[in-house]
Parts: structure tokens; sequence; C-alpha cells
């Protein structure tokens, strides 16, 4: 049975976006995981990496790479933020609606309620966004003291040192930089069941989005305002 519907579309992610998004996802990978072999080397397992692409030389050299490489992408992202309106997820804490909407949003996520109103970017995502973009400024900065720690008188060093105090010792900053590192892993399983949830259950085009730059809604979101005019259309559509 086909049951037709209106579906109103909007461009919303900014090609700055969708790169930083597929560079992040790309980077975390890599970052934790020569990361997590810097911290403890294979050498301790009773294999002797030397030789291989296992050393701590390639560890190090490949992590650096991708720290910088995040970075770069991190400022592409700063761009989006500026030049597109629907690049701006910062949550809107200012108005009384939000906490109401967020609480809405959760208990749907956690299958206590059956749906939840209609967003083109919902209240708890934005919460969760804002959230990792603070963990991954500690990242930077951590990172960056501890890679300049043996320059202090760089341009790096006048940049970042100021780290290493702040917390105690570079030690200190290498704790941080570590843990933070799993709350980051722990968000981002946590996006991964959320994305999948609403793409099979909502099919607003969740997923695709992140390819597209567009978002399929049956219904006028509440967030409506956000995105500009000419960035929206209504096309009929058949739904299953």
């Amino acid at each position: 049975m086909y049951i037709e519907q209106k579906r109103r579309v909007y461009y919303l992610f900014s090609p700055f976006l969708r790169i930083f998004h597929w560079i992040m996802v790309v980077s975390i990978i890599a970052l934790f995981v020569t990361g997590l072999l810097i911290t403890k080397p294979l050498a301790g397992s009773g294999l002797e990496p030397t030789d291989t692409y296992f050393s701590m030389y390639w560890m190090r050299n490949i992590h650096f790479i991708f720290a910088f490489l995040f970075t770069a992408s991190f400022i592409l992202r700063i761009y989006g933020f500026i030049v597109n309106k629907g690049d701006r997820l910062f949550p809107r804490v200012w108005e009384g609606h939000f906490y109401r909407e967020t609480v809405e949003v959760a208990l749907h996520y956690m299958l206590i309620r059956p749906e939840h109103s209609p967003f083109l970017r919902n209240p708890l995502a934005r919460m969760s966004y804002a959230g990792l973009y603070v963990l991954v400024l500690i990242e930077m900065l951590t990172g960056y003291a501890m890679y300049f720690v043996k320059n202090p008188s760089s341009v790096g060093g006048w940049l970042f040192n100021w780290v290493n105090t702040l917390v105690g010792t570079e030690m200190m900053s290498h704790y941080i930089h570590h843990y933070v590192a799993w709350f980051i892993i722990i968000f981002a399983l946590g996006h991964l069941y959320m994305v999948v949830r609403a793409e099979f259950m909502e099919g607003e085009g969740e997923v695709s989005s992140m390819f597209s730059g567009l978002k399929f809604l049956p219904h006028k979101p509440l967030d409506d305002c956000e995105v500009d005019d000419k960035n929206k259309k209504i096309i009929p559509g058949k739904w299953i």
C-alpha cells in the first residue's frame, strides 16, 4: 500500500561540515589506535616491533599526521559555521523549551516515548555535539602541549606550553589526553547507535545527509527557521 506524502527537503549541511565529519571519523579511529599503541607498544606483549610498521617511530608519525589533518579540518568546520546557517549546531540553552525537548528526545531514544517532535537537528544531538567539541578541544590542547614540550621557545611551545603549567605537569597532560580519548570513543559508539536508529525508524536521511547535505522531513521541523529559505523546498513523494 502506497501513501502519498509531501516531504520537506532541506539543504542543511555545507561541504565544510561534511568534509570535517568524515575526516573526523577516520582521524578518531587512526588517532585512537595509534595512541593505544604508543601508550602500550606491542613489544610489551612479547613482539619486537623495532623493524616493523608497528614501531614507535611509525606509530608516532601516523599519530602526528592525523592530528595535524584533524586540526586543519576543524578550521574548515569553523569556516562552515560562519558561512552556513545549517552548520550552526550549538544547543539553544537560552530558550526554555530547549530542555523540555531534550528530555522528550532522550525518552524517545530510550524507547519510552513512541516519537518526538520533528527537528532538523534535535536538541539532544546539539548537546552531544557541543560536548564532543569540548572534548576535541581538550585533546588538541593537551596533544600539542606534549608535542611541543621539548621546544618551549618555538611558536608551538609559546602557544601550548601553558597547558602543561595549568594542569601541573606534562604527565598530567598525558593522562587527560588518554582518558578524554576514551570518552570520545564512547560518544562515537552512542552517536552511531542514534544515527542508525533514526535512519531506519524515521527515514529522514540521517545517514545520507552526511554525503548529500540533504534531510527529508514529512513535517515542518521546530527549528525550520535556522535554514535559509533558498535551501528549502517541498516535493511530492510516495512512501510505503
